[in-house]
């Protein structure tokens, strides 16, 4: 079992060795018959690998992406290894049911950059990054797409937030280009154009595809539903910052979102922070 190999910069505000980002605990959460789950982080490379075994199973083999990874059966990328993975498991086998990755502020200096400015210009949101993460890499294995394992997720991401004084999380969220069985951007420019007149951030805040999908080309009428994850996002207060991007290797229209902390309705500050 391999320690996660401590940074040459801080994480946080505060110098802390990796992992001391979060505690060491794990909540148990029974989820009224469906068996309990437990929430964690990983700190060790064995841990980030069980989490990267599910999202090669959930994106190359659920969704078809085609992923250039160096590892067999694993979705690995270069911000691996700079990012907090956090883990939800089934008690009962122990098994990675859900995950996310997490980058900080500080390992986004140090790695050069986020995911998503490898896909957005994110120039406008030069003056959040001292208190912005980066999430990404979310997935939940299907047999517990039930809402309780994102909502754990969910709360472990705003205690992670608060505790280490970070206000904003930034991320791509994926919509896939196949609907009715057929390979379009259609049902992506028809979600863009409900979520651009609904939640679409100040203008303050745009950021521009580095390779967008051709919206006007696309049939954007479409009455469809946004992926249950932007639905979820959206709930949270999170707004659109601008068209999606076209992420060819992963199939998939990116749109780039953030939520703040701040802008949490009362009633989730509530269920994952305990606020009024």
């Amino acid at each position: 079992m391999n320690e996660l190999p401590s940074p040459t910069m801080p994480l946080s505000p505060v110098s802390l060795p990796r992992g001391s980002l979060h505690r060491g605990d794990h909540q148990v959460i029974d989820q009224a018959g469906r068996g309990s789950i437990s929430v964690s982080w990983a700190r060790h490379q064995d841990e980030v690998r069980q989490a990267q075994r599910l999202r090669f199973d959930v994106f190359a083999r659920e969704m078809g992406a085609r992923l250039n990874s160096p590892v067999a059966g694993h979705d690995v990328d270069l911000f691996d290894d700079y990012c907090e993975h956090l883990l939800v498991r089934d008690l009962a086998t122990q098994q990675v049911v859900g995950t996310y990755r997490v980058l900080t502020p500080a390992q986004a200096r140090r790695v050069g950059s986020t995911y998503s400015d490898t896909e957005f210009d994110l120039t406008r949101l030069r003056s959040l990054r001292e208190r912005m993460v980066e999430l990404g890499r979310s997935c939940v294995h299907p047999e517990h797409r039930h809402g309780g394992v994102i909502l754990a997720l969910w709360g472990a991401l705003a205690e992670f937030m608060v505790r280490n004084q970070l206000d904003t999380m930034i991320g791509c969220a994926s919509i896939p280009m196949l609907h009715n069985g057929v390979v379009s951007g259609d049902a992506a420019a028809s979600i863009w154009r409900q979520v651009s007149q609904t939640h679409l951030a100040p203008i303050d805040f745009h950021v521009r595809p580095r390779l967008p999908l051709p919206i006007d080309r696309l049939d954007g009428t479409l009455d469809i539903e946004p992926p249950a994850l932007i639905r979820g996002y959206l709930r949270l207060g999170a707004k659109v910052l601008g068209a999606p991007a076209w992420d060819p290797d992963f199939n998939t229209a990116d749109l780039p979102m953030l939520m703040r902390i701040a802008d949490l309705p009362a009633r989730y500050r509530k269920h994952f922070l305990g606020a009024r």
